[in-house]
């Protein structure tokens, strides 16, 4: 039928289509990223400071967090760069994702830093955090690692629509595994010295007894 109505009426023109992303559309992209990152990370802030009763555990979850949106925005930027790498509205998803699994990790070593500081009350507070980044090592380690080899095999053979994408989320998972383990918990330990200091006590403060959080 198709080449019947093309020998009777000529050949049927194909609607080709053109997207292009201007300045106005990079702006909104920027603005709408930065909008969702922040209300995101606010949101978080006063969850974390909620479930474990310490202002302490939801600033230094919200700096590894920072610390992990600036470390892919600033290899996508190098990117964009020298490679002609752009953004789209895929990477502002890619963004959230990252802070959710950022999050999500570094919970996991707070909580089991608070069930510690629960059964060890008498130890210093330095000692309780390194027991429990040892304790949490492996799972952090091993749950990162599989998730990222699905994300090189999705780099690879997923096709270029998804590629930015995929490599953004590479990209967070990896820094967000780094800061749970050797970011927040180290400037939770930093922030409590510093408070025991400031209270007249000793910098190497033994852990008090605090209430279990409502789950």
């Amino acid at each position: 039928m198709v080449k019947a109505l093309e020998a009777a009426l000529g050949p049927i023109a194909e609607q080709a289509s053109l997207t292009t992303i201007g300045p106005v559309v990079s702006a909104d992209l920027i603005n709408q990223a930065l909008i969702l990152i922040l209300v995101g990370s606010v949101g978080i802030l006063l969850w974390i400071t909620y479930r474990f009763q310490d202002v302490k555990f939801g600033v230094t979850a919200l700096v590894a967090l920072v610390h992990d949106v600036i470390v892919v925005v600033g290899i996508f930027a190098i990117l964009g760069t020298f490679l002609r790498v752009e953004i789209d509205a895929l990477f502002v998803t890619a963004m959230l994702t990252v802070i959710g699994f950022s999050v999500h990790d570094t919970i996991v070593v707070f909580d089991r830093i608070r069930e510690n500081r629960a059964r060890h009350a008498g130890e210093p507070f330095a000692e309780i955090v390194n027991h429990s980044i040892l304790q949490t090592f492996a799972r952090s380690i091993m749950t990162s690692f599989t998730v990222v080899l699905t994300l090189l095999a999705l780099l690879l053979f997923g096709g270029s629509a998804i590629r930015n994408f995929v490599l953004a989320l590479l990209i967070g998972i990896i820094s967000g595994t780094y800061s749970s383990i050797f970011n927040a918990s180290p400037l939770l330990v930093v922030w409590n010295n510093w408070e025991a200091r400031r209270l007249g006590r000793t910098g190497s403060t033994r852990a008090p007894r605090t209430r279990r959080a409502a789950s």
